[in-house]
């Protein structure tokens, strides 16, 4: 099967974008790197903060995918300092322990995305492509980004999966949730939309203000949905 790279080569395309992944999860970065390279990419792989820092000095990367916690530093100093001294290299947040606050401090850094862990390979691959156009589209001058709704994003769509998650893990919370609808869910920052997509099981909703789920995320949607219907 012939990838993308290859198809740039013949057409004679410029080079395809690369891509640094600061992920010290073994497992987790050489997935990142077959799924991504299969895409097109050039990948290269920093299992900690200091050789991704070194990297970035030897050679020029397109867009950091950062996880953010890591075994010798903290993930957010990193794209601190990258963004400091390369500010057009976009930025893709993963992590598995991050918080609302955390979505924010990454979006004020100029991150592009904050996909909480696990993900699929639809929404990285989705939060990649979408970093790396909005990079190629932002004029020279460095545009004043809109911080306050990209905030907004960012936190309800790291909220949808928290909530989401929690139905698959706490019966009590499921129950809650299948038979009290948007009222069980007051303590997550959501929409009223996005309360009453998750409570009715609007997958098409879902999909589009969120991205794919994983299987585990599905699993309220698809009782909600065999409930409707019976």
């Amino acid at each position: 099967m012939t990838t993308l790279h290859e198809e740039r080569n013949v057409l004679g395309e410029q080079a395809p974008p690369h891509i640094l992944v600061m992920e010290d999860d073994l497992n987790v970065a050489k997935g990142l790197e077959m799924v991504l390279t299969e895409e097109g990419y050039d990948v290269y792989l920093a299992g900690t903060g200091s050789l991704a820092l070194e990297a970035f000095k030897k050679k020029r990367y397109d867009l950091l995918v950062a996880d953010l916690r890591l075994p010798d530093m903290d993930g957010m100093e990193v794209i601190k300092k990258v963004k400091a001294e390369k500010p057009d290299t976009g930025v893709v947040v993963i992590t598995g322990y991050g918080t609302a606050a955390t979505a924010v401090e990454a979006m004020k850094l100029g991150a592009h995305d904050f996909l909480p862990k696990p993900f699929t390979e639809e929404q990285i691959k989705a939060a990649i492509g979408e970093a790396l156009k909005e990079r190629e589209e932002e004029p020279k001058e460095m545009a004043v980004p809109d911080v306050r709704a990209a905030e907004g994003r960012l936190i309800q769509k790291r909220e949808v999966i928290q909530a989401l998650n929690r139905t698959a893990e706490d019966k009590d919370f499921w129950r809650d949730v299948m038979e009290n609808g948007p009222v069980a869910l007051e303590a997550y920052q959501l929409s009223s939309e996005a309360k009453a997509a998750i409570a009715s099981g609007d997958l098409k909703w879902i999909n589009e203000n969120v991205g794919e789920l994983t299987q585990k995320q599905l699993m309220f949607i698809y009782k909600r949905l065999e409930r409707e219907a019976w």
